[in-house]
């Protein structure tokens, strides 16, 4: 990835934070609902055939879903950081997806693909990275061929400005580059590179719950296992940034969101 605009910021997610967040998400996923909310961010999709480029693609569990369950012809996978690059190739020759599955690490700046190249782009969680929404959009929209589809989760921010303090709160806990945009920003973004059909569905409600469920489990059915793994301290700091992200869900700052738009014919 080359240019002078940068969608992408180099975020380190070491072996120990990768641990925590599989061992919560499930073996592949950095981020929550597993294989059920990738399916529920495609639904209706058909993928057999299609080309897949997956924005931010982690450690591969969505994309050995969409090559073990979906009949794609590629699923191409791009990241910022080379050991997910590794860990996805080791997970899809674990499950038989290799020919299939192209993982490949990236550097920041547009994305490496030709003009009108894929059927459908895809993230999970991925874009709060990307400060640039329209900038990104615009380079989807570019890589898309006629008639295909961005589909994709990502945090967005339940307010427009400076984040609150609740909100502020949980992205500094975190200490990772994120630049939450709301459903507004995102709404402008994709219908001025071109989309149509354009959807944003609020998950704050179904997450809000789910979140409580992790958080009880990194302190109960889980803490003995990931003591062991990550350390007590560790995980003690990852229990006290659920909580804080809990407040900014309840305060609707934080927005797990669907977002789904297509390239007109």
């Amino acid at each position: 990835m080359t240019g002078k605009q940068k969608y992408h910021s180099t975020q380190e997610y070491d072996d120990d934070l990768i641990a925590l967040l599989e061992a919560v998400w499930g073996d592949g996923f950095m981020s929550p609902g597993s294989t059920g909310e990738v399916d529920r961010i495609v639904d209706g999709l058909n993928l057999k055939g299609m080309t897949v480029l997956d924005i931010g693609c982690g450690v591969g569990g969505g994309d050995v879903h969409f090559a073990s369950n979906y009949e794609p012809a590629t699923v191409i996978g791009i990241d910022v950081e080379s050991h997910l690059i590794d860990r996805c190739r080791t997970l899809s020759e674990r499950r038989g997806t290799s020919h299939i599955t192209d993982f490949r690490c990236v550097d920041p700046g547009p994305l490496p693909l030709p003009d009108a190249s894929v059927d459908l782009v895809f993230s999970k969680d991925s874009i709060i990275h990307i400060p640039d929404k329209g900038a990104l959009a615009a380079d989807i929209f570019r890589c898309l061929k006629p008639g295909g589809y961005f589909a994709a989760s990502d945090w967005l921010a339940g307010y427009d400005g400076h984040p609150p303090a609740e909100m502020q709160a949980y992205i500094e806990a975190e200490g990772l580059d994120f630049a939450p945009a709301s459903a507004k920003v995102y709404q402008c973004a994709l219908a001025d590179a071109g989309f149509d059909n354009i959807q944003i569905n609020d998950r704050n409600t179904w997450y809000r719950q789910e979140a409580r469920h992790e958080r009880d489990n990194l302190a109960g059915a889980l803490s003995s296992r990931l003591e062991t793994a990550v350390g007590r301290e560790f995980l003690k700091r990852e229990i006290e940034v659920w909580d804080k992200m809990i407040i900014a869900l309840d305060q609707r700052q934080l927005m797990p969101t669907h977002l789904r738009a297509r390239k007109p014919d």
